[in-house]
């Protein structure tokens, strides 16, 4: 493998207790059903507003609603420090990036957190490319992401492999035509990873596999 396209969230950090609250916040303030941690980490790994619409029934204006209070909360939630990456992630991530391995993140986070994380996290000088949910028209299954990293990279695709921890990370490597590796320890369930070409449940695994 030469190109790694990594999920954020479960993948590379554990953010799934920000998140959780956050969305809960959201509920309540606007009065809509309520649902469990289970329900809300479910829907993590979709763009925000999708996640919100799936999640619970609502029309366009509700969706609208829930995606501009999110934000207003995260905002007041995400203490710098608070989010970390998970056990071996950083230095994995710096083993490849010597093997001369180019290294992208594939987000449906916003763009503005996502560099703040890798910033804060000191990843930033490792990953060569980083494409958000506003950077491209259809999110994740959709193979778009995969298709944007790989307009700068020209690999090709038997050498590309996408990691991450839930079944819309897979799902785009599939669309893509690209190898793919689910991580266990995120927020997806291990049978939803079974497409996967390899599952792993540690990060540093990923050794092993490029």
């Amino acid at each position: 493998m030469n190109t790694i396209i990594l999920d954020f969230d479960g993948t590379i950090a554990d953010t799934r207790s920000l998140i959780v609250k956050t969305m809960q916040q959201t509920i309540a303030k606007l009065g809509l059903p309520a649902r469990t941690d289970d329900q809300c980490a479910e829907m993590i790994g979709l763009p925000l507003r999708q996640s919100f619409a799936d999640l619970i029934p609502m029309d366009d204006a509700t969706a609208d609603e829930c995606d501009k209070t999110y934000r207003e909360f995260f905002a007041i939630n995400n203490k710098p420090g608070l989010v970390r990456t998970f056990p071996n992630v950083k230095e994995t991530i710096e083993e490849m990036y010597a093997m001369g391995i180019i290294i992208a993140i594939a987000s449906s986070r916003g763009r503005d957190t996502l560099i703040t994380f890798l910033d804060e996290m000191g990843l930033s000088r490792y990953v060569s490319h980083v494409v958000s949910a506003q950077d491209v028209e259809n999110a994740k299954p959709a193979p778009d992401m995969v298709q944007a990293v790989l307009a700068h990279t020209e690999s090709n695709l038997s050498d590309v492999l996408v990691v991450g921890d839930t079944v819309f990370d897979i799902d785009m490597g599939i669309n893509a035509g690209v190898k793919t590796c689910g991580v266990t320890y995120g927020n997806g369930k291990e049978e939803e990873l079974q497409a996967a070409d390899y599952i792993i449940d540690d990060f540093r695994q990923l050794l092993d596999i490029v």
